[in-house]
């Protein structure tokens, strides 16, 4: 996965607290097992907690939670991803202006 869809998650996450997989699956337009990957590998580096908090006969949800680590990282994703947009902006106008 790229850091743009990794910022999208970071902030699925922190914006709504208690979304499945599914949920966010389909909100970001992202396959689910794209999902799955990145929650796993976000929660390897230490950005994103998963907590159980209901369990019943049908499913397991889980709570997914940022971490200070998390938070750090969606801030620096988002400067980068930003910088790069404005870097692509002037790229664009300049061959405009051309």
């Amino acid at each position: 996965m790229n850091n743009e869809d990794h910022l999208k998650v970071l902030n699925k996450i922190n914006k709504e607290k208690k979304i499945s997989q599914r949920l966010l699956s389909k909100k970001l337009g992202i396959s689910l097992g794209k999902i799955n990957y990145c929650l796993k590998e976000l929660k390897k580096k230490g950005f994103v907690k998963i907590r159980n908090f209901n369990q019943s006969k049908k499913k397991i949800k889980y709570l997914y939670v940022l971490t200070p680590k998390g938070l750090q990282q969606k801030t620096k994703i988002t400067i980068k991803f930003m910088k790069q947009k404005m870097q692509e902006y002037e790229s664009l106008k300049k061959d405009l202006e051309n």
